[in-house]
């Protein structure tokens, strides 16, 4: 039987190739930005509300690393008047190889609107490399809905 290093090395990319493959199979792409959990999910001004984040997947999978992870209420597009800017929650920087972060706030006193739908939305701002190699800020993220009680 005769050896060469060609053949080893792509036997070695076809098996790295197809566990990629795999392991990104079993993380959906849709959790690539963080797996978010709001609790309790129906709350009012002044509230406490609790948000956790598991990051795993898009750290593990897709090589995205936090940056910065920011958390705002935000009205859905074609929800109520359209004029509600996000109200900021948090912006919190992620500890280099940390998979989660979790915290606790209060719901701000701001101006909702009575029977409106609204998201806790997590934005996972991370950097790619760009054409020539460099770092380039980038962001993606997922959401949860809310009850907001007016």
């Amino acid at each position: 039987m005769k050896f060469s290093v060609s053949a080893a090395l792509f036997s070695f990319a076809g098996f790295v190739s197809a566990s990629t493959v795999v392991s990104r199979q079993s993380c959906p792409q849709a959790t690539r930005f963080g797996v978010m959990t709001v609790s309790p999910t129906t709350v009012k001004a002044g509230d406490t509300i609790h948000i956790s984040v598991d990051l795993t997947c898009g750290v593990k999978n897709f090589k995205i690393i936090p940056k910065f992870i920011d958390y705002t209420i935000e009205v859905p597009s074609n929800a109520n008047n359209g004029f509600q800017p996000p109200i900021v929650l948090a912006r919190r920087t992620i500890p280099a190889g940390a998979l989660s972060d979790s915290f606790t706030t209060t719901i701000p006193h701001g101006y909702y609107v009575a029977n409106s739908p609204y998201n806790v939305v997590l934005t996972n701002i991370h950097n790619i490399d760009g054409t020539d190699g460099s770092p380039v800020l980038v962001e993606g993220g997922v959401l949860e809905p809310i009850k907001i009680i007016v």
